[in-house]
């Protein structure tokens, strides 16, 4: 069943809150991550208005002693802003907090414009404040490869996400694991949508 932000029809982007497709894999005994494909329909038109409506921003960090751009743009989102962005990222915030049972209350975007643009190895900061957090990721745009590896070192493991993927870590993921999005030589361009609870700013 596909959740519309809207009842305008059939061709509304859409979130499919019954999860049909959703296959969960286990990192270790403790951290897991779920993954739906195309969990959102109508990608390519939530990539589009969001690229041209979102205040899109391009924050600097000390890199080499220097303070260089990061290599990505960001934007973000909570309830003190007003209504989500675009009505179907409300749906998938209903959807996500009915289905994981934690109340999704911020949204963080990031746009990897070309091959260069890039995150490192982390993990999400608000694991020191939230108990096992649960992070969704919705991926809209040309799919990129997302790893993951254990903190500390070890194999990693690699998604290509883009075309309304869904991607969720959770369990002891954030603590005991770190992920990424490397650069890569040729690229088309890529957006997370990132959901979080108990980090708002």
């Amino acid at each position: 069943m596909y959740l519309q932000g809207s009842l305008l029809g059939a061709d509304e982007p859409a979130v499919d809150a019954a999860f049909d497709g959703l296959r969960r894999h286990q990192l270790d005994a403790t951290s897991w991550i779920d993954h739906a494909a195309s969990w959102l329909r109508g990608h390519d038109e939530v990539f589009d208005r969001l690229f041209h409506e979102l205040a899109w921003r391009q924050r600097t960090v000390m890199m080499y002693e220097r303070r260089l751009p990061e290599p990505r743009l960001t934007a973000w989102w909570t309830p003190a802003r007003g209504p989500e962005p675009l009505p179907v990222l409300a749906a998938g915030r209903v959807a996500l907090t009915a289905r994981y049972g934690v109340t999704f209350d911020s949204i963080g975007f990031n746009c990897y414009r070309h091959g260069n643009d890039s995150v490192a190895w982390h993990g999400d900061r608000h694991r020191h404040t939230v108990v096992d957090p649960v992070v969704a990721i919705i991926s809209v745009g040309t799919p990129r490869p997302v790893r993951l590896r254990p903190r500390g070192g070890g194999s990693s493991v690699s998604f290509d996400l883009g075309h309304g993927d869904l991607f969720v870590m959770g369990g002891a993921c954030q603590h005991d694991w770190e992920h990424c999005v490397p650069k890569v030589r040729h690229a088309e361009p890529r957006m997370s949508i990132t959901y979080r609870h108990g980090a708002t700013r």
